[in-house]
C-alpha cells in the first residue's frame, strides 16, 4: 500500500462506506464520519491481590514463659513512676477539657470509666478482705481481674478488682471505682457503654 494524503484518505473512506452501505445517503455517511467516535475497548489484565499473612503474636502461655509482664525487683521503686503519674494527670486534664469547676461530675466520671488508668494513684477504700483497705499507690499494670500497684514503700501489690472499691483523686475531683463492675481489660473499657445508675455492691 502506498501512503496517501489526508484528502485521498477521506475520499477512500467515503467510497468504502458508500460501497459497504449503499442504502445510506451521502449526508448520513458524512454525519457518521464527523460526529461518531469509535471506542476501542481495552481490558487491562486483572491484578491478583496478594493475601497478607497475619503475623501471629505470642500466646498467653508464651508470654508467661518469657515473663513479658513481670517488673524486675530493681525497677519496683515508687519514685521511678512518679513522672508516669504526672503524664497521666495531664492526659486526664486534656481528656476532660481542663477539669473546670463547673464541669458536671457525671461527665468526668463517664470519661474516667473509659480512660487508661496506667499511672493513676488509687486507694483501696472498701474491701471484703480487710488487709487490702488502705493500700495506696500508682497503677503500673491493669489486667482483666487485677491491678498491679506500686506503693510509696516500694512494694508491688497485686490487688484484685473483685470485691474492692478504689478511689482516685485529681485536681480535687474524687472518683470511685467499683471493681466488681470493672472486670474488663483496659482496651475493652474504651468501647463499653457503662450505666451510671444501677445497683452498687462490692
Amino acid at each position: 500500500l502506498q501512503p496517501q494524503s489526508s484528502e485521498e484518505a477521506k475520499v477512500f473512506v467515503h467510497a468504502f462506506l458508500k460501497r459497504s452501505m449503499p442504502t445510506m445517503k451521502d449526508e448520513a455517511i458524512q454525519d457518521m464520519l464527523t460526529r461518531k467516535a469509535v471506542v476501542l475497548e481495552h481490558y487491562p489484565p486483572k491484578k491478583t491481590k496478594q493475601k497478607r499473612k497475619k503475623t501471629k503474636g505470642f500466646t498467653a502461655k508464651q508470654r508467661r514463659e518469657l515473663r513479658l509482664f513481670e517488673i524486675e525487683p530493681e525497677q519496683q521503686r515508687y519514685a521511678i513512676f512518679l513522672p508516669l503519674h504526672e503524664l497521666w494527670k495531664q492526659y486526664i486534664r486534656d481528656l476532660c477539657h481542663g477539669l473546670k469547676p463547673d464541669t458536671q461530675p457525671h461527665v468526668i466520671q463517664g470519661k474516667l470509666l473509659k480512660a487508661d488508668l496506667h499511672g493513676a494513684i488509687v486507694t483501696v477504700t472498701k474491701s471484703k478482705c480487710p488487709s487490702y483497705v488502705g493500700i495506696t499507690g500508682i497503677i503500673l499494670q491493669e489486667f482483666k481481674h487485677i491491678f498491679k500497684i506500686i506503693t510509696k514503700e516500694d512494694k508491688l501489690k497485686v490487688v484484685p478488682k473483685l470485691n474492692n472499691v478504689f478511689s482516685l483523686e485529681i485536681d480535687g475531683f474524687i472518683s470511685y471505682i467499683f471493681g466488681s463492675k470493672f472486670l474488663l481489660r483496659a482496651s475493652e473499657r474504651s468501647a463499653k457503654k457503662f450505666k451510671l445508675k444501677g445497683t452498687i455492691d462490692l
